[in-house]
């Protein structure tokens, strides 16, 4: 078990690691982001209009299953003819603690292995098998969440692919610690 714990911190400093080298030396973390033209003219509108925070959809109809067939129309020539996207808002802004938030990732990353260097214990196979199962679990992650950003609500595709490549390599290095660390699982 301490074999398991161990290696489920350190491939979450690997995966902590490899983020930073995504997202600071190369431009992975910056595909498919763009600032907003007319900022300060924007923002004033937003602050004058929007007096809540919260993750806005736009356009809406209100509840779908109480939306009549006129309202569905309205609602999808709406969509189509624009503009349609989504909005996470704090009108109030925030302090922003850039250590905070790198120590809240670290966790997160090592919760994450942690759950993959137990997975790992109980998987029989080679070396090169059990880091491609760690490899698994990040793609599986990006495929049931990234992927259905993009589906749902329009994400940029470059951003989803660079953030589908962030994962998979993220935890095919992890997977080269957790794999070397977590003992071998017999087969039955």
């Amino acid at each position: 078990m301490r074999r398991v714990l161990l290696a489920g911190l350190l491939g979450g400093l690997a995966v902590f690691v490899w983020s930073f080298i995504s997202h600071m030396v190369l431009p992975l973390g910056e595909a498919g982001v763009r600032t907003l033209p007319n900022e300060e003219t924007v923002l004033t509108e937003m602050r004058s209009s929007i007096p809540e925070a919260g993750f806005y959809i736009f356009p809406t109809m209100g509840d779908p299953s109480k939306a009549t067939e006129a309202e569905q129309a309205q609602w999808a020539e709406k969509y189509r003819t624009g503009p349609a996207g989504i909005l996470v808002y704090h009108p109030a802004g925030g302090e922003f603690s850039f250590p905070r938030l790198l120590l809240i990732e670290l966790l997160t990353n090592i919760l994450a292995a942690l759950i993959a260097a137990f997975v790992l214990a109980r998987v029989a196979g080679s070396y090169l098998q059990r880091v491609l199962v760690v490899g698994a679990l990040g793609l599986f992650a990006w495929f049931s969440i990234s992927v259905s950003y993009w589906t749902w609500y329009g994400f940029p595709g470059s951003f989803i692919l660079a953030e589908g490549i962030d994962q998979l390599i993220g935890w095919l290095v992890a997977g080269l610690v957790i794999a070397k660390m977590t003992p071998v699982q017999q087969p039955v």
